[in-house]
């Protein structure tokens, strides 16, 4: 699988079921959330703007896409999750099953990222962020075409202890 049939296949609407366990709570929290996933052209003012942001060639921008989402948690019924950020793959040329993924918002910490993917043989997709106090590691891969799971990890900033875990069971409905 390429980058571009991971985006292509990621597009549409998904409700999401994820159990998180908060370790150093010892708690598990349940989300469910409804995620929108669109592509974006590569020329779009957000993805040239994200690029310049990192000093990044425009040109080397594969199926850029954004993702939106809107949840509730069972933990703490007032907190609002909701929001969107703008996804910019960059394949390696030397291994176009590796790259970079640029993001205005990152997953562990709510600021620009720069993380590194790979997609392994059997369509895994593998990304890790690596951010000032703690690194994110996330798998994605479909079942079918409109079941996917994924499973994250943040760690310590030294990558020695994990802190969050979680399972989402992810069901495209359109």
């Amino acid at each position: 699988m390429t980058i571009a049939e991971f985006v292509q296949q990621s597009l549409g609407s998904w409700r999401s079921l994820r159990s998180v366990h908060h370790l150093a709570f010892s708690y598990l929290e349940e989300v469910k959330s409804e995620i929108e996933i669109i592509s974006l052209n590569t020329d779009d003012p957000e993805v040239i703007n994200l690029c310049k942001e990192h000093n990044i060639d425009p040109d080397l921008v594969q199926s850029p896409f954004r993702m939106t989402w809107e949840g509730e948690s069972d933990w703490d019924v007032k907190e609002e999750l909701k929001g969107t950020t703008v996804l910019v793959p960059l394949p390696d040329p030397q291994n176009p099953d590796q790259g970079r993924l640029l993001r205005d918002r990152g997953y562990a910490e709510t600021m620009p990222a720069i993380a590194n993917y790979e997609i392994q043989n059997d369509g895994t997709f593998v990304l890790t962020t690596n951010y000032d106090r703690a690194s994110a590691e996330e798998k994605i891969w479909f079942i079918n075409p409109k079941l996917r799971f994924r499973v994250s990890m943040i760690k310590t900033s030294d990558g020695k202890g994990v802190t969050t875990a979680s399972f989402s069971s992810e069901i495209k409905y359109d």
